[in-house]
């Protein structure tokens, strides 16, 4: 069924954390409610949004990374880890 996809650790590791992230942002939503508020974005908008914008936009910086520089995906990993914290905390 699922025998398309090359299942290597790495990509098996990369699903249980998006699944776990949307696994705690939606325990989140139910316990604390949350309301649309103005970050730095140009835009209104509630948790889900955040986490919306913040995955794409680290795609692309891991996309940047591997376009532009020969530089380790770690050092992209670690980029997006902290771009995402301020998208969640500010955006």
């Amino acid at each position: 069924m699922i025998d398309w996809m090359n299942w290597t650790p790495t990509v098996v590791i990369f699903f249980v954390v998006i699944a776990s992230i949307l696994a705690v942002m939606t325990v989140y939503e139910v316990v604390s409610p949350c309301r649309e508020r103005k970050g730095f974005l140009p835009i209104e908008t509630t948790r889900g949004d955040r986490l919306f914008i913040g995955l794409l936009s680290t795609a692309y910086i891991h996309l940047t990374f591997l376009a532009v520089s020969d530089v380790s995906l770690w050092v992209a990993l670690a980029v997006s880890v902290a771009w995402m914290g301020v998208l969640l905390r500010w955006g």
